[in-house]
């Protein structure tokens, strides 16, 4: 959520929260040697000798289980995402081994995995979020859309003339995926459970639904707010519901295990980091039997817009000299599944329609449609909070009766005005008493789109800003950007955001049940498609569940050894 940190920035010191469980712990420092013949000599502070109080604290060093586990820290979740998920780590996995490759019997139609003697080899596999796609074009001048940086970044991970082009093994990514595949899924998904229809079995979220796919939110709820964690959507977010798309797909169609695929997800947040590290997001869970584990990550690694620059700097190309064109057909590779194919890489491309939808998603705005879909004649009215993060939505009939409200909140600031509203009366001690606390301004929503950046996706901390040196190279700009500048950039991002455009070549898709573009039928069948290919109930694959994260500051410390074992067990997590 805040500004990126490089990774010369990795020894400074690190400021954590008040009620960080993992509280920065210095030793004394070491007495100077002294003279036994001075043994009696008392030196004043200040005076020439005196031993000097250290002024800087040693560099913080917290695994990201901490950080999944902390209360607030300022910055430590970020400078430890840069150093274990980083370009750094996209180049270290792609040289150590030579890839695994594709390919595709054509008399068969069957796909085969050729490199396997290779313990060490693996499949590359991008999905690329539009937020993230929407930056780059704006840093790249305001001269392209965002269709155009996708295709940049399309080249940079499979073409010939981008990552394949250097390194030990000439490694790149068989696929590149467009997150907006998933997301059409996780709309349908999420309107579905705020209505009531589907998803979570006996896992259901509570009235009002909160939306989850937001991780800043998330850590957030399970480290400071758990009265609300039954509230959150039990839908994955479309980087989590990528993940486990492709590597149970791959790892059933192509007989091949999960942790041979290696998959990297662009997006414009680090909190995204945070959400490929946690435990409810491995097979262990949609494989297993649905209990946090350490099993394989559906998210190998997650790097940021700014990180795409990094990595192509650290092989010595030029991000803004790439291609702006699609990759030709003839040098693609087939998806092994015609059915995850048409889903993945339709032939229509996917654009973000109506910007009243946001540039998070579109959450509330589908189930607002969607709403509006199932009640002929109704309208949505929309009523503005106390600032611009703050909306409310009502879907009325045409009759003026409120069938369904909705809202939506942005920012910890308004967040916090939410969880008080949330927060349940407990029961008086006294026999007959009154329940005691609690708001009295209750939350009448069905559905809360909740984001912890202002303005929304396209501002996340991972984001190329208007104070980084390529924009001001690229505007021609020498002083430093105000807060209008600031304004103008996000602006620039977001109009880039609904720049793409349908493909010309292509027949709209016509459906009976279309909303907002995207056909629910499709979706479902879709994803009864790919539990068939599994074996794995829909809702396991599609659902993820929440748990309190309890701070143990105040309370008796455990040994040195205990301490030890506990956070070598954590460090190795997920890794």
């Amino acid at each position: 959520m805040s500004a990126i940190l490089s990774a010369d920035d990795l020894n400074d010191f690190i400021s954590p929260g008040v009620a960080c469980i993992k509280p920065v712990e210095t030793l004394p420092a070491a007495p100077p040697p002294t003279d036994s013949s001075l043994e009696h000599e008392v030196i004043l502070d200040g005076t020439p000798g005196a031993p000097v109080a250290p002024t800087t604290n040693a560099p913080a060093e917290i695994s990201l289980t901490d950080c999944l586990a902390c209360s607030g820290c300022v910055t430590s979740a970020e400078a430890v995402l840069v150093s274990l998920q980083s370009h750094s780590e996209v180049l270290s996995v792609l040289d150590s081994a030579p890839g695994l490759k594709i390919r595709k019997d054509e008399a068969s139609g069957k796909s085969t995995v050729e490199g396997l003697e290779n313990p060490d080899a693996k499949l590359f596999i991008a999905s690329v979020s539009p937020q993230a796609r929407a930056n780059l074009a704006a840093a790249f001048g305001g001269r392209i859309g965002e269709q155009a940086a996708g295709d940049m970044i399309a080249h940079l991970f499979s073409g010939s003339n981008g990552l394949r082009a250097g390194g030990k093994h000439g490694n790149g990514f068989t696929w590149v995926a467009d997150t907006n595949a998933t997301r059409e899924a996780c709309l349908v998904l999420g309107a579905e459970e705020a209505l009531g229809e589907a998803l979570g079995g006996n896992n259901k979220a509570t009235k009002p639904i909160l939306s989850s796919s937001c991780p800043g939110w998330v850590c957030y709820a399970e480290k400071t707010h758990p009265h609300v964690l039954p509230h959150l959507s039990r839908a994955k977010s479309p980087q989590a519901l990528m993940g486990t798309l492709i590597k149970t797909t791959l790892s059933r169609i192509l007989g091949i295990a999960p942790d041979r695929i290696w998959h990297l997800a662009v997006m414009p947040c680090f909190d995204k980091k945070l959400e490929a590290s946690r435990e409810e997001l491995t097979d262990s869970v949609w494989a297993g039997d649905g209990k946090p584990g350490r099993g394989v990550r559906d998210v190998d690694c997650v790097i940021t817009s700014k990180e795409i620059l990094m990595l192509t700097e650290s092989r010595g190309l030029d991000f803004f000299g790439l291609p702006q064109t699609p990759i030709p057909q003839a040098e693609r590779t087939p998806f092994p599944d015609p059915g995850i194919q048409q889903f993945l890489f339709p032939p229509r491309r996917r654009r973000q329609a109506d910007p009243a939808a946001g540039t998070s998603g579109g959450n509330l705005y589908f189930a607002l449609q969607y709403v509006s879909a199932q009640n002929p004649g109704s309208k949505v009215e929309t009523v503005r909070g106390r600032n611009a993060d703050v909306v409310e939505y009502s879907v009325v009939s045409a009759a003026g009766q409120p069938i369904f409200k909705a809202a939506r909140y942005y920012g910890f600031r308004n967040i916090q005005n939410l969880v008080r509203r949330l927060k349940p009366a407990r029961p008086s001690r006294m026999p007959g008493g009154k329940p005691v606390g609690g708001s009295r301004k209750q939350v009448e929503y069905a559905y809360v789109e909740v984001m912890a950046c202002p303005g929304g996706c396209t501002n996340g901390g991972g984001q190329v800003k208007v104070d980084d040196p390529v924009v001001a190279e690229r505007k021609g700009t020498v002083s430093k950007p105000g807060p209008q500048e600031q304004k103008d950039w996000l602006a620039e991002v977001d109009e880039a955001y609904f720049s793409a455009e349908d493909s010309e070549s292509v027949a709209e898709e016509v459906a009976a049940d279309l909303v907002g573009g995207i056909s629910p039928t499709k979706i479902r069948d879709t994803l009864a498609h790919w539990a068939s290919i599994t074996g794995i109930d829909v809702d396991r694959l599609v659902s993820t569940t929440y748990r309190e994260v309890i701070s143990d500051v105040g309370k008796d410390k455990t040994t040195d050894t205990e301490r030890v074992i506990q956070l070598a067990g954590k460090i190795g997590g997920g890794w």
